[in-house]
């Protein structure tokens, strides 16, 4: 692709994030959207990272309901949640991701008029999260400044600044982090200290976002980790373990507070904080409503509550797959993370704050912006 031409598609982004223009009608409600965070995003970052240890969803079954039923990365059997939040602003999918962007030497081509991936699966806010296997957040966004860097070399500082302020940058991570504590046994007087240390790096890894040009932000919080089958099956009684999902929640709630007092002292900064949760609670509490029958067990694994065994070619899987809340013993099905999207985009308010998605894409900012801040 020739630079005028790149040049030339990123400005009608650029036009288009400026004058944002209903998604049903087939446009992009943004310019781009680039996505930080773990499994839950990942739509293929870590099929490109070297080791054993290395957490891959590169075999059948996954992807078993993505278009040509392959595996493409995602932990899910279809699309995952960055593929429907996607949808929701008008892309087709989630951006491609960025190891499989440098492979191919499209990174800054597609940067430009689509946006980046940088999520990993079982990466954390802390670099010590399954060290070693897995791209943390920091170097995520380490990522991205080296993508922001080559665009204004491509098409100069005004336009890429305008650009990216202009995008939706998708975040959502932390999970690995509270399984991490949970696998150290930390004791419940010791938590408040621990969960200090994710929160304080957060702070500074949505800074320096801001610092990049980040000035809309959209954060997926924790659901209740302790319903996982992976966490279900340890009990004798297949129950939800309430000591994880009280980690889950005080998580959410430092975060809330944390953003609540940051967006004042970043000028121009604006965020909607979705609450995956609450959600998750509204649905375990009527299953039916959203069309689920099973909500503890995973639809593709093997031994009890299907979280035993791996999901792989051979073991048992549903027919079923939108009846169930779990693809596998840790991640949620497609109809999981369909319903989630469409929530925090336009659905009721109970799950975003201050602002949904939608709003958050169609924001517009009155006053010059200092994009150096």
């Amino acid at each position: 692709m020739t630079r005028a031409l790149v040049l030339s598609l990123a400005l009608g982004a650029v036009a288009a994030g400026v004058r944002p223009i209903s998604a049903a009608g087939g446009w992009q409600l943004v310019p781009a959207m680039y996505v930080f965070g773990d499994s839950t995003l990942d739509v293929g970052n870590n099929n490109y990272l070297t080791g054993n240890d290395v957490p891959r969803a590169d075999r059948p079954y996954y992807g078993v309901d993505f278009p040509g039923s392959k595996p493409t990365g995602r932990f899910s059997n279809g699309y995952n949640s960055a593929d429907f939040v996607a949808k929701t602003l008008g892309f087709k999918r989630s951006p491609p991701a960025y190891l499989k962007l440098k492979a191919h030497n499209k990174l800054i081509p597609t940067a430009l008029v689509r946006g980046v991936s940088y999520a990993s699966a079982g990466a954390g806010i802390l670099d010590t999260t399954n060290a070693g296997a897995v791209v943390p957040l920091s170097k995520q966004v380490r990522y991205f400044a080296s993508t922001k860097a080559a665009m204004v070399a491509m098409v100069g500082p005004l336009l890429a600044s305008h650009l990216v302020s202009r995008s939706f940058f998708l975040v959502g991570v932390g999970g690995n982090d509270m399984f991490a504590f949970a696998r150290a046994g930390a004791a419940a007087g010791r938590r408040r200290c621990l969960l200090q240390q994710p929160h304080l790096q957060l702070l500074r890894h949505h800074h320096e976002l801001y610092k990049l040009g980040a000035r809309k932000i959209g954060i997926i919080n924790l659901p209740p980790v302790g319903c996982v089958p992976r966490v279900r099956v340890l009990s004798p009684t297949g129950n939800c373990s309430d000591s994880m999902n009280r980690l889950a929640a005080e998580f959410n709630g430092a975060l809330k507070s944390l953003l609540a007092g940051l967006a004042p002292k970043l000028p121009g900064l604006a965020y909607s904080l979705a609450d995956s949760y609450s959600l998750t609670e509204v649905t375990f509490d009527d299953p039916a409503a959203a069309g689920f029958d099973n909500l503890d067990s995973a639809c593709c694994g093997g031994g009890r509550l299907g979280a035993q065994g791996a999901c792989e070619a051979g073991a048992p899987l549903c027919a079923d797959r939108d009846g169930y809340f779990f693809w596998d013993s840790v991640h949620t099905t497609q109809h999981v993370a369909r319903l989630g999207a469409e929530a925090y985009y336009n659905g009721p308010a109970q799950f975003t704050s201050p602002i949904n998605f939608k709003r958050l894409a169609l924001k517009l900012f009155a006053r010059r912006m200092d994009y150096d801040a």
